[in-house]
């Protein structure tokens, strides 16, 4: 099976891009689609442009959770907003979404894995999420056919899973009904600043007057903001995903452990992916930013597997173009979906493990496999913020595997950032700042 969304996918929006407008969004994920929507609502004239496709990358790839449990306190209050928010959409949108509010399972193996989870959830308590601490046999209960015989586990009823192929490319058709100008095959290769800030963008359909830009360019945010002398400690990792063939429900929400997550689908089979574990292909950016990762990478170094280099033409290859000028080719038209071949090995010991873990299934036939190009940070939590540096540049990114879920409540954040008006969270475990001020990065929950 091909991966639904790819280059050859037709452009559903296409057009030419408009002279001028409010705001020019950089990219198409979750969260640039999200942040057109409320932009349009305000009655802004934005205009999103995608050098791709729609949710052709890391926005389709993901697991598919939509989760409040595990969140760094930061992002919590948002991503309970993005819960009813999803709830609204589910309601304009019907299945088309996949969204369903089965819940999230995390599994522990050990009396330490449980404490972390207690400690977890004595924080967010404060928030009123219904997250629970359950006991082993809760966890064989809610796992039909387990053997595993896990401590216990985690587990927040209220959070749902969603189809993120499927729902991203539906919610952008909710962005353009409200007013949104969208243009998939058209990358933003530069800004124009004059006088000191933004006053427009040149694309490869030409340049776009606006008095405000937001860069929610995932995995390609740091090349594009590097180029304009904005330096954010951002890098990719490599996340491996499969769907299954149909199968028997063992749960019809989320669960993982360490050794394998899965998720319920429509179409009967699950999504799986390793629990914890990914690829890193080192570059520049690697080197540039090593002793920025250095708090994460003592927490979590085992689960990385690291790569000598990245594809050509990916947005830390060795050989990808760092300096390029507005009327020139741009290396996100050289590159216009990432589209990394999965690490089969790793699904491999996913399928061994799920077989392990209830036999009764046996081990799960792969439909598909793919993978995707995770945007993160050192502290594993985005930058969401205006660059004082730049008036009118406002940066979205570093999601670090937590934007599908978030997505809707993140995009309302940002438009509400970008229109100078009151956000309703207080975004400054966010700041740009945090990475040039002296302050000590603390990584979010490993969850």
């Amino acid at each position: 099976m091909r991966f639904p969304i790819s280059e050859a996918s037709p452009i559903r929006f296409g057009g030419e891009a408009p002279r001028a407008c409010d705001v020019v969004v950089l990219g198409g994920g979750v969260i640039g689609v999200m942040t057109a929507w409320f932009l349009a609502e305000k009655g802004l004239r934005v205009t999103l442009c995608e050098k791709g496709r729609i949710a052709g990358e890391q926005s389709s790839r993901n697991w598919g959770w939509i989760r409040q449990q595990g969140r760094d306190m930061g992002e919590l209050p948002i991503m309970m907003e993005s819960m009813r928010i999803w709830k609204s959409l589910a309601q304009e949108f019907g299945e088309r979404l996949g969204f369903r509010q089965e819940g999230v399972l995390y599994l522990a193996k050990t009396e330490r894995e449980m404490a972390g989870f207690a400690a977890w959830l004595a924080e967010a308590r404060a928030f009123g999420v219904d997250s629970q601490m359950v006991s082993s046999g809760t966890v064989a209960e809610r796992l039909k056919g387990s053997v595993k015989g896990w401590t216990g586990g985690l587990l927040t009823p209220s959070d749902a899973r969603g189809e993120p192929w499927a729902a991203v490319p539906a919610l952008v058709e909710g962005a353009v009904a409200r007013g949104a100008v969208v243009l998939e095959g058209c990358a933003v290769r530069r800004l124009d600043v004059q006088g000191g800030r933004v006053t427009g963008v040149f694309t490869e359909k030409g340049r776009i007057a606006c008095d405000q830009v937001v860069v929610a360019g995932g995995a390609w945010s740091s090349l594009f903001l590097r180029a304009e002398g904005v330096a954010i400690p951002q890098l990719a990792v490599l996340a491996s995903v499969a769907a299954t063939e149909p199968m028997a429900e063992v749960f019809a929400g989320n669960a993982c452990d360490d050794d394998f997550a899965f998720r319920r689908r429509q179409d009967g089979g699950y999504s799986i992916a390793p629990g914890s574990g990914h690829d890193f292909f080192v570059g520049p950016d690697a080197f540039r930013n090593f002793g920025t990762y250095l708090p994460v990478l003592k927490k979590d170094f085992r689960s990385t597997a690291f790569k000598a280099a990245a594809p050509a033409g990916y947005p830390d290859a060795w050989g990808t173009k760092r300096r390029w000028g507005g009327d020139e080719v741009s290396p996100f038209e050289a590159m216009r979906v990432l589209n990394p071949a999965p690490n089969m090995e790793r699904i491999g010991r996913v399928q061994a493990a799920m077989a392990t873990a209830f036999p009764g299934l046996g081990r799960p036939k792969l439909r598909a496999a793919w993978g995707g190009m995770i945007d993160t940070m050192p502290d594993v939590v985005p930058v969401v913020d205006r660059v004082a540096a730049v008036p009118g540049l406002v940066i979205a990114t570093g999601m670090s595997g937590h934007g599908f879920g978030i997505g809707p409540g993140m995009g309302r954040v940002v438009a509400d950032l970008v229109a100078g008006e009151a956000v309703g969270h207080d975004l400054a475990r966010f700041r740009l700042s945090r990475f040039s001020d002296g302050s000590a990065l603390v990584p979010g929950p490993s969850l």
